[in-house]
C-alpha cells in the first residue's frame, strides 16, 4: 500500500474547515462515517488524490449486448474532467492531472479512478493491460473502478482480489435502485439480484466493494428511497456516493421529463436534505457516504440548479442532522436480505 491519507476531489480539507468553524466536527465524527478521508486513514498515511480517467470502455446497454442508447439519464460528460479525453492515453491523463496537483503538493500520492462507461467490459488481457499502465504511472498507489453488477467475472475478480493484496483497490457498481421496475425504465439492463451478487463475490474475495445511488428516480416515492437505504444495508458495503437526480441536456430522460412532468418529481435543496437524513438513518453506520449530491455542469444541467458546491451542501446537511438530533445508523434494523 502507499503511504497516503486521501485527500478528496470535492476537497474534505474544506469540509473539514467549515465543520470546525461551525463546531460540528467533534459532534459528527464518531456518529456518521461521512468522511472518505477518515476511511482511507485505515489504508495510507499522506495525501492521496482521485484522477479520473476515460480508458475508452462502452456499455453493454449502448453497444447492443443489453440494451442501445445507454441509461436514459447518462451524458458521461457531466463528470469528465478536462484532461479526461479518450484521445489521451491513460498514462498521459494521470499525468497531466498529477501535474495540476504535484504542483501544490509535491508528495501527494494517486489513486486512478476509471470513471467513465463500464471500466471492467472487456477481455481480460485488455483490462489487466488498463489496469497495469495506470498503476505504472509514478506516484499511482491504487485503482478505483467504476462498472456495472453485470460486468464482473470470476477471472476478473480473482485477479483483482491477487492485486489487492500489493495496491488500493476498490470496485465502485452502479446500482442506482434496488427496484427491478425502476431498472428497467432506466434501461439499466441489470437486476437488483445481480447488484447484490456483484458485490458478495466481490467482498468474499477480499476487494472492497462500493455503491452508486441516484435518490429520487421516476416512480420511486420517499417509502421506497428508504428502502434503498434498508437494502443496501444488508450488503458487505464499504463506500457508498448518493446524488440527487438531475435532468441533464441531451438525455433520454430530459425528453420524457418535457413529454410527463408528472411523472418526476425534481427536489428542492431543503427537501432533498431531509431525504438524506432520512434515507441515511436507516443505513449500516459502517458504511462510509462518501457523497450526497452530484454537481454537474451548468451547460449540460437543465434541473435542479441550486447553486451549492458539495462542501456547501454537506455543510448544511451537517447543520441540519444537528438540528433534528440525527446520527446515521439510528433506524437502521439489522436483518437478512
Amino acid at each position: 500500500m502507499g503511504s497516503a491519507m486521501f485527500f478528496l476531489t470535492e476537497s474534505i480539507s474544506e469540509l473539514s474547515l467549515i465543520a470546525q468553524k461551525t463546531a460540528f466536527l467533534s459532534f459528527f465524527i464518531e456518529p456518521f462515517s461521512f468522511f472518505f478521508g477518515v476511511f482511507l486513514k485505515k489504508y495510507f498515511r499522506g495525501k492521496v488524490q482521485k484522477i479520473s480517467i476515460n480508458a475508452g470502455f462502452t456499455c453493454p446497454n449502448r453497444d447492443g449486448t443489453k440494451g442501445n442508447g445507454g441509461c436514459t439519464y447518462c451524458n458521461n460528460q457531466t463528470f469528465s474532467p478536462e484532461y479526461c479525453h479518450t484521445d489521451k492515453s491513460i498514462t498521459e491523463q494521470l499525468q497531466e492531472g498529477i501535474g495540476f496537483f504535484g504542483r501544490k503538493y509535491p508528495d501527494m500520492e494517486y489513486l486512478a479512478y476509471f470513471q467513465a462507461y463500464t471500466n471492467t467490459y472487456g477481455d481480460l488481457r485488455s483490462l489487466q493491460g488498463k489496469y497495469e499502465e495506470a498503476l505504472s504511472v509514478h506516484g499511482v498507489v491504487g485503482l478505483i473502478i467504476g462498472t456495472r453488477p453485470d460486468c464482473m467475472s470470476d477471472r476478473l475478480l480473482s485477479y483483482l482480489s491477487e492485486l489487492s493484496k500489493k495496491y488500493f483497490v476498490l470496485v465502485e457498481y452502479g446500482i442506482e435502485s434496488t427496484c427491478d421496475e425502476t431498472l428497467k425504465r432506466i434501461n439499466r439492463g441489470h437486476t437488483f439480484s445481480d447488484s447484490a451478487d456483484a458485490v458478495m463475490r466481490t467482498a468474499n474475495a477480499g476487494v472492497l466493494a462500493g455503491a452508486h445511488m441516484i435518490l429520487g428516480l421516476p416512480g420511486e416515492d420517499r417509502e421506497m428511497i428508504i428502502s434503498h437505504a434498508e437494502r443496501l444495508s444488508q450488503l458487505p458495503l464499504s463506500t457508498l456516493k448518493l446524488h440527487q437526480l438531475q435532468l441533464i441536456r441531451n438525455t433520454r430522460m430530459a425528453y420524457e421529463q418535457l413529454e410527463n412532468p408528472e411523472e418526476f418529481h425534481l427536489f428542492d435543496v431543503d427537501e432533498y436534505i431531509d431525504l438524506v437524513i432520512d434515507f441515511i438513518e436507516h443505513l449500516r453506520p459502517d458504511i462510509t457516504v462518501e457523497r450526497f449530491v452530484s454537481q454537474s455542469p451548468d451547460d449540460l444541467l437543465i434541473a435542479p440548479k441550486w447553486g451549492l458546491k458539495n462542501h456547501e451542501f454537506t455543510a448544511r446537511l451537517l447543520k441540519r442532522m444537528l438540528q433534528r438530533n440525527s446520527r446515521q445508523g439510528k433506524m437502521y434494523v439489522p436483518s437478512v436480505l
